[in-house]
């Protein structure tokens, strides 16, 4: 699986931006995706993740609530839309994919990786 993440830039707090997440070469419904994100100097750390249906997500607690992951998958497109931003989730922003049927919290359980995209968020 190929991905191609998008959509990051520089906003400022309180504002919202919407990654996509395009996946291509296998049959994206069978993935189970998630968005991660590491910011300078900081391991990479879980944001959100969603079932290969879309039936059930999951999200690390500091974005409960402020960021939403959903899929589409007759585009074969994740999205993880972020409101209320924070400076904190300033980090780079990547998508990843996992072959099963799981909402998978862990990064190294993923098989496939996007490139990432830079989340900037001023106060």
């Amino acid at each position: 699986v190929q991905l191609q993440a998008s959509g990051g830039g520089l906003v400022q707090a309180g504002g919202s931006l919407r990654l996509s997440c395009a996946a291509s070469g296998r049959t994206f419904s069978s993935y189970a995706m998630g968005w991660f994100r590491q910011a300078p100097g900081k391991e990479r750390e879980f944001v959100a993740a969603i079932t290969w249906t879309g039936g059930y997500a999951g999200y690390a607690d500091s974005v409960k609530g402020r960021f939403t992951i959903s899929r589409d998958n007759s585009k074969e497109t994740v999205y993880l839309q972020m409101n209320s931003l924070k400076p904190e989730d300033t980090a780079v922003y990547f998508c990843a994919a996992k072959s099963g049927t799981y909402a998978y919290t862990k990064a190294f359980l993923y098989e496939y990786w996007g490139q990432g995209t830079q989340v900037t968020v001023s106060s």
